[in-house]
């Protein structure tokens, strides 16, 4: 569903009840494009589970490539340093 900001100003009830008991997404428009989502918390939980999957298969094939490699790991201290942290 897309509403305009507008739109969602004038009436928060109804959408935000689709969001949370009908499992819709929402979008809000600004000028006629997309500028915020808005979704269920169940879905908000279940994107944010991918992504903590996605992260620990990306940190296991970059750890094996270090293995093979023999590359060791640079210390948080020495990055901060370099960045001026």
């Amino acid at each position: 569903m897309k509403l305009s900001m507008a739109e969602f100003r004038n009436d928060m009830a109804t959408p935000i009840n689709k969001v949370v008991y009908g499992g819709e997404r929402l979008i809000l428009t600004r000028k006629g494009k997309g500028t915020v989502a808005m979704v269920s918390l169940e879905d908000l939980e279940l994107i944010e589970k991918l992504e903590d999957e996605i992260d620990v298969r990306e940190a296991k094939k970059v750890l094996a490539e270090m293995k093979r490699t023999g590359e060791k790991p640079v210390p948080l201290r020495q990055v901060k340093k370099r960045l001026g942290l």
